[in-house]
């Protein structure tokens, strides 16, 4: 299977498979919970199906199982991956990804240690990650063979990730840890956090009986004594340590909070995977860290996160990219409409009013919004300005009418329905549901076709990307034409700012139908608010009593609060930077949350 995955120059979809039996005949003969298998049909079938093109999250080659979190360097970002001699792929968007000329490990080569420590290791490494750290890059590396704890992690380092810089040379550190078959845990699966006081950690472990994290050294990056923390597993009432179930696990630092994000589940089955990841956190890095319900994730506990969710199977492999006030959280996932192939989703993550993370694909909320597109600076518009079917939406001159206004509506995984505000309220909708470059947009009634959803996406410099659900062609201003009246129409993605959008508030933004007012009594406009200003309009129940506002970043701090009793309009002056925050307003009887994009 190695020459098959060298010759089709991608990740391996998943590197820890079975026995040369087991991928014949789609068995394993070891228990479940060790079979990381992802058996010879669906491999193949996930191969043929890579040329294919349906909907899908982000554009390129995003082929990605066990992906790093992104780190930067320059302008480009960089994610490492499962595959031979470490597989990288870059962005300089964070929407268009591409593979990396070649392999950390040339192909066939590896460190000579690996070969005392992991016997039968044939090149194919695990789930890396990298850090920036002491003017270098830190990437830790697993190896191992299938169903198998004897593993060791090793490190590599860098002064650049680029390969065309004169100074690229990837030098190899050694072991950082190892494990037997006579050990606990697998060594397998790094991550690297860093504590309130600097000091380097480091969790790893797949299955077998839990998750391990010990010290590193902050200058040299390798292991630091012998010290040694359970972190998540499965402990009984005597004290026995059990199979966990658990594996990757990553840790991130915000506030007073350590959070451990793992995995659980089955993955490495395409379509049918069951990977979900939880959450627990905790004050100490040691732990004990406890889910949401108070119970230590060394005794099965854990609060779900992620899960599959349509067409995203099993997401896994958590990692957190943090810049201009954005959380890009990274996972992989197995696409149920392109054969269960295994891909990077970029998502979002936020922190509610009780420090506790979510995670969403949607990156706006829903509201009535104005779209500006990044190239000429006009606006979406319904040519016409009637709003009647048919109409095409196109690029006009800024003027505040009506027409010029679009309700947007998240219908799941980051798709988004978008009607016109004036007129009967259709849809924005792709002329024929065509996929194909050239294709036009106008309004119709919406009906929930491919034609009619856009998959919205965040670049790295803050504006927005839209994707047809039907073949994943964005929206383009054709010709990057500065002309008003010129139709919007769906093309390949270039990563031009023709095809880059500036997503804020209309002046009359109001909250949709869909935003029930006794589920949430109040409503927020406008939303993206400029410099953090809008107005906190409250309804009977808030208006009546003394109340409590509150605007938190996704780091969970405090940037701005106030009191405010007997009036049914708030305003908030914020003045914070661009990004995205919690919105809290707390009555006498209970609280209420909302997201505010800030621009």
């Amino acid at each position: 299977m190695k020459s098959i995955f060298t010759f089709v120059n991608q990740p391996l979809a998943d590197a820890r498979s079975s026995f040369a039996t087991g991928w014949l005949l789609g068995w394993s003969p070891l228990p479940g919970y060790l079979v990381r298998a992802c058996r010879v049909a669906m491999l193949l079938l996930v191969l043929l199906g890579a040329g294919s093109r349906p909907a899908q999250a982000l554009q390129g080659n995003d082929n990605s199982h066990d992906p790093s979190s992104i780190v930067k360097d320059g302008s480009k970002y960089w994610v490492f991956t499962t595959g031979d001699g470490i597989y990288a792929m870059f962005s300089t968007d964070l929407v268009k990804w591409e593979s990396g000329p070649r392999p950390v490990f040339a192909n066939g080569t590896w460190p000579a240690w690996i070969n005392g420590r992991v016997p039968g290791f044939a090149g194919t490494f695990w789930a890396p990650e990298c850090i920036f750290r002491n003017g270098k890059y830190y990437l830790y590396y697993s190896c191992s063979t299938f169903g198998s704890n004897v593993s060791a992690i090793g490190l590599a380092t860098n002064v650049t990730l680029d390969p065309a810089s004169p100074d690229y040379n990837w030098v190899d550190q050694g072991e950082v840890v190892s494990t037997s078959s006579s050990s606990a845990s697998n060594a397998i699966d790094p991550a690297v956090v860093t504590d309130a006081s600097g000091g380097l950690w480091m969790t790893y472990g797949s299955f077998f009986k839990g998750l391990a994290l010990i010290k590193l050294d902050g200058t040299t990056g390798k292991r630091s004594g012998t010290s040694f923390y359970w972190l998540a597993g499965n402990v009984s009432a005597t004290g026995t340590r059990n199979n966990s179930g658990s594996e990757a696990p990553y840790i991130v630092r915000n506030g007073s909070y350590y959070y451990l994000f793992l995995n659980k589940g089955a993955c490495c089955k395409g379509a049918s995977s069951t990977y979900y990841i939880q959450v627990g956190r905790a004050t100490s890095i040691t732990g004990p860290y406890l889910d949401k319900n108070g119970v230590d994730l060394n005794k099965d506990g854990g609060t779900t996160l992620i899960a599959t969710n349509g067409s995203y199977v099993g997401p896994g492999h958590a990692g957190l990219f943090v810049e201009n006030g954005a959380n890009y959280f990274t996972h992989h996932y197995y696409d149920a409409n392109d054969n269960g192939r295994a891909r990077l989703s970029v998502g979002n993550l936020g922190w509610d009013g009780a420090s506790w993370p979510f995670i969403t694909r949607d990156w706006l909320a829903a509201g009535r919004y104005e779209v500006a597109n990044a190239n000429s600076g006009k606006v979406w518009d319904a040519w016409g300005c009637t709003g009647a079917q048919g109409q095409a939406v196109a690029q006009g001159t800024r003027s505040g009418a009506l027409c010029q206004q679009w309700n947007f509506a998240p219908v799941g995984n980051g798709e988004y329905k978008i009607t016109a505000a004036v007129g009967a309220g259709l849809a924005v909708d792709v002329v024929n549901n065509s996929p194909a470059n050239g294709a036009q947009l106008q309004l119709y009634p919406y009906s929930g076709i491919a034609g009619q959803r856009f998959k919205i996406e965040r670049a790295s410099t803050g504006a927005y990307v839209f994707s047809s659900a039907n073949g994943n062609r964005v929206v383009e201003v054709p010709g990057c034409s500065t002309t008003a009246g010129v139709q919007l129409a769906l093309y390949d993605y270039l990563a031009n700012n023709c095809q880059k959008w500036t997503v804020s508030a209309s002046a009359s933004a109001r909250p949709l139908a869909t935003q029930a007012p006794q589920a949430k009594p109040f409503s927020v406009a406008p939303n993206p608010a400029a410099q953090g200003r809008f107005v906190v309009a409250l309804g009977e129940e808030l208006t009546a009593e003394s109340v409590t506002i509150t605007l938190s970043d996704m780091q969970g701090r405090l940037v701005y609060a106030r009191s405010s009793a007997g009036q049914a309009a708030v305003t908030v002056a914020a003045d914070v930077r661009a990004g995205l925050y919690l919105l809290r307003v707390s009555g006498a009887r209970r609280s209420h949350t909302e997201k505010v994009v800030v621009q």
